[in-house]
């Protein structure tokens, strides 16, 4: 069987799954203009990648169906797959399930096995990384996902009971109102690019620019070749840099790390089973404070493949115990200074990572001053000791923004928050496989359960207006009073 044939069988499969289950379900959220006169939307979902869009395709399954999907990215770029991802194959395990939310045909398995057969699936050690993002442009034509690619969220406000959008598209500013409003913005659109201050580099430099890069953007590696490169962090961006610039030809790269010794256990991995996304949401917010701090203060060790993928260079070198004082680009080179040495590379990498900070996203601005953050909820002490988990929003059982003072802005609970930055709230559901099926769930039920909750009335008119005639068949009909 070819590849395309195995493939063509499985689409098959897909539909017919599909129609078995009654996807997509009728919509059955009333239609409701909006304050422009047009009709409101159900759901604006923001940000087309893994979590977007598997975002969307359970709302659609669901029945909630006047939704639009936005991603500032090309087609075929959502996420971080195809852009600032560098490693080789995704660090969790082959068997994980997620975007297909719970139908067989539609796991990654399934569409592996089409192409390259059970065997194939048995010899493969882990998913290689542009594969998965195949996979998913695959889920999203097979479920009917349409994408408006090139589209950003420029402003976000409250417009009543409902939310003004202002999309940045092809065509320029549009405005569109929506009963609910999906973030779906990744890692990045829960706060900002993580750049160390030092006294001699200003980012945004012209030489910065060509001599110092952030791991989590696009960069060409091929200019690497034959150059000294020093990499910053000895996470599992930091050794994937590292690797990619030594496979494009670098002639050393030398990796950074503040700790005498590599962190040894990925706390986070505990953490991966039922109970704890299902039961963690639910807990007092001291003890969802104590479990997730804890992990985070552990630091997460980089995945052995990676840094089995540099030690097979020669030209590698990793500096323990060794921080950076200062980065300081120039026309020839950037200077790194640590408090051992001062060093002369071609290049710099800062795998820093992103610092979580929600409310200083400007797409937010307008609910900055009234949605709660979980420094409120713990001492000030432990606000200081944990300062970036405090700096999470605090979030209701559907991923909505709460308000600081009830009632001071009803319209935040419109704002539901699928990405790395709910991970205080609800453990993490949005952004790693693991969790995503249920934290989709919960999301769309959350969703579902305030678009009945608001159109109760017109619910209610809805049922005294049911009359279907079931016993019109029988001889024991009555006909409706005249």
């Amino acid at each position: 069987m070819t590849t395309e044939t195995g493939l063509a069988l499985l689409e098959h499969q897909v539909r017919l799954d599909l129609a078995r289950l009654n996807f997509p379900a009728a919509n059955w959220v009333p239609p409701r203009d909006g304050p422009d006169g047009r009709p409101l939307l159900d759901v604006l979902v923001v940000g087309a990648g893994m979590c977007g869009q598997t975002a969307a395709y359970g709302l659609k399954r669901d029945g909630v169906r006047h939704l639009r999907i936005i991603d500032r990215a090309p087609a075929g770029r959502e996420g971080p797959w195809g852009t600032f991802a560098r490693m080789q194959t995704l660090r969790s395990p082959k068997h994980l399930t997620g975007p297909d939310l719970g139908l067989a045909s539609l796991t990654y398995r399934a569409w592996y096995e089409a192409q390259h057969g059970a065997a194939g699936w048995l010899a493969l050690y882990k998913v290689p990384r542009l594969e998965w993002r195949d996979y998913l442009l695959w889920v999203r034509r097979m479920v009917g996902l349409d994408v408006e690619n090139g589209t950003a969220l420029a402003a976000l406000q409250p417009a009543g009971d409902c939310l003004r959008a202002d999309l940045a598209g092809p065509r320029g500013i549009e405005t569109v109102f929506a009963r609910k409003v999906v973030l779906a913005l990744g890692r990045e659109g829960s706060g900002i690019l993580r750049w160390p201050a030092y006294p001699s580099l200003d980012p945004h430099s012209s030489a910065a620019r060509t001599r110092v890069f952030h791991a989590s953007t696009e960069f060409d590696f091929a200019p690497f070749a034959g150059k000294r490169i020093a990499v910053l962090g000895a996470g599992a961006t930091g050794f994937d840099n590292a690797a990619a610039a030594l496979e494009a030809g670098a002639r050393e790269v030398h990796l950074f790390a503040r700790r005498a010794t590599l962190p040894q256990v990925n706390k986070s991995k505990w953490t991966s089973f039922p109970g704890f996304f299902h039961g963690f949401a639910s807990m007092p917010d001291a003890v969802r404070w104590k479990f997730l701090t804890h992990v985070w203060s552990q630091q997460v060790p980089p995945p052995f493949e990676s840094v089995l993928r540099c030690d097979g260079h020669v030209n590698f070198r990793l500096h323990l115990d060794e921080t950076w004082n200062d980065v300081a680009p120039h026309a020839a080179g950037v200077t790194v200074t640590t408090p051992k040495a001062a060093y002369a590379f071609d290049a710099a990498i800062l795998a820093t990572g992103f610092d979580v900070d929600l409310m200083r996203r400007p797409e937010v601005a307008a609910f900055r001053d009234h949605v709660d953050v979980w420094a409120r909820h713990v001492s000030e002490s432990e606000a200081g000791l944990h300062d970036e988990a405090a700096r999470f929003p605090y979030l209701g059982p559907g991923f909505e923004f709460v308000e600081q003072a009830p009632g001071s802005l009803p319209a935040a609970r419109n704002v539901h928050v699928f990405n790395w930055g709910s991970a205080m709230s609800h453990g993490q559901l949005a952004g790693d496989i693991p969790g995503l099926a249920i934290g989709v769930n919960r999301l769309v039920q959350g969703i579902a359960r305030d678009l009945f909750a608001a159109e109760e009335g017109r619910m209610y008119q809805a049922l005294l207006a049911h009359a279907e005639p079931e016993l019109k068949p029988t001889r024991y009909y009555v006909p409706p009073a005249a």
